[in-house]
């Protein structure tokens, strides 16, 4: 991949429509955090019937900042879009038509994340609320948001100059990181019930925690946020000698061992992090630095895994000479235009 001052202005754009992204998230996560989930009552589009709420309670002004934003990220997602779909009617290269194919779904995945919250708001499944359908409806949100941000990065990464996807390799590292991604999903999965579970059945003290882990008299819900701390510690060793053993197995170049190395790191982090979090009761703020490294680590894991099956890891887009100029060309008036 290129340096970040040879990168295309719609390469940078597509790395700030993720950053973005990831800033919703963080603000979705301390909307449930802090109750409020039903700022607006179940009213979608309104806010209690209401377009713009008026002496708004301070839940309601949380929900109503989240759908501002998440209609911002649907504008900047449908520019991602057109932006791509100029660039390959321009270029009719194959790097810009990967680019084109990964921003569409990506577009595709924000309307469902759209829906799936809207679908969490008008069936009551916010704040305080506990029905047999919650979990299944978190774990859906979850899965669709780990999507979107894979496509999101792979449009970003692409677009920087990242190698094109191949899947013509050895099957073992192509199952082993689909593996990989099946343990990150179950652990995110695990971790939505432990952060609903924290939520409906807050503990005093952190053995009071404990013993509603094992009462067989407990809900359901909390016996099975225990899942969680032990899938992320037997998750974390599995991904980093994944990571380690790909990288030996396929010879891969000096870039992908990198992110192998960023991956490791970011692992050790989290697993600090969330012994923290446990010990302190998950407050507000070390939920939302939890929640941000598992996006980190997600993100991370993507890259590596789209470097391991590119067939240039290392090098810019693979085009022959006569696209290479037509891109650079695009390139080259996106520039005049930013100025």
């Amino acid at each position: 991949m290129k340096k970040i001052a040879q990168i295309s202005v719609f390469a940078k754009y597509a790395w700030f429509v993720l950053t973005y992204n990831i800033l919703v998230i963080l603000w979705g996560v301390f909307l449930r955090a802090s109750n409020s989930g039903d700022g607006c009552g179940q009213h979608w589009l309104t806010c209690h019937g209401e377009v713009i709420p008026v002496a708004p309670e301070f839940k309601t002004t949380i929900e109503f900042v989240h759908r501002v934003m998440s209609a911002l990220d649907g504008v900047l997602m449908l520019i991602l879009l057109g932006l791509a779909i100029r660039r390959w009617y321009l270029s009719r290269t194959e790097p810009d038509r990967s680019v084109l194919r990964t921003a569409a779904v990506s577009f595709l995945f924000v309307l469902t994340e759209g829906a799936i919250g809207a679908g969490l708001v008008l069936t009551g499944n916010t704040a305080q609320t506990l029905t047999a359908a919650r979990p299944f409806w978190m774990a859906g949100h979850l899965i669709n948001t780990f999507v979107l941000l894979t496509f999101l990065t792979l449009t970003a990464r692409r677009a920087s100059g990242g190698g094109r996807l191949n899947f013509e390799i050895e099957r073992k590292p192509i199952v082993a990181l689909f593996v990989g991604i099946v343990a990150i999903l179950f652990v995110g999965m695990t971790g939505s019930i432990a952060a609903l579970s924290h939520m409906l059945f807050p503990a005093e003290t952190l053995s009071e925690g404990l013993a509603s882990d094992f009462s067989a008299t407990s809900h359901a819900l909390l016996r099975l946020r225990l899942l969680h701390p032990v899938s992320a510690i037997l998750t974390s060793v599995f991904l980093i000698f994944l990571t380690g053993w790909i990288t030996k197995e396929t010879g891969a170049l000096k870039y992908t061992v990198r992110w192998s190395n960023i991956l490791s790191l970011l692992i050790l982090a989290q697993l600090a992090l969330g012994a923290a979090t446990l010990l302190s009761l998950a407050p507000i703020v070390m939920q939302l630095g939890h929640l941000l490294l598992a996006d980190a680590i997600w993100l991370a894991y993507v890259i590596f895994a789209a470097n391991v099956l590119s067939e240039f890891p290392e090098e810019s887009l693979d085009c022959d000479s006569s696209s290479s100029a037509n891109l650079a060309s695009i390139n080259s008036s996106e520039a005049s235009e930013g100025t």
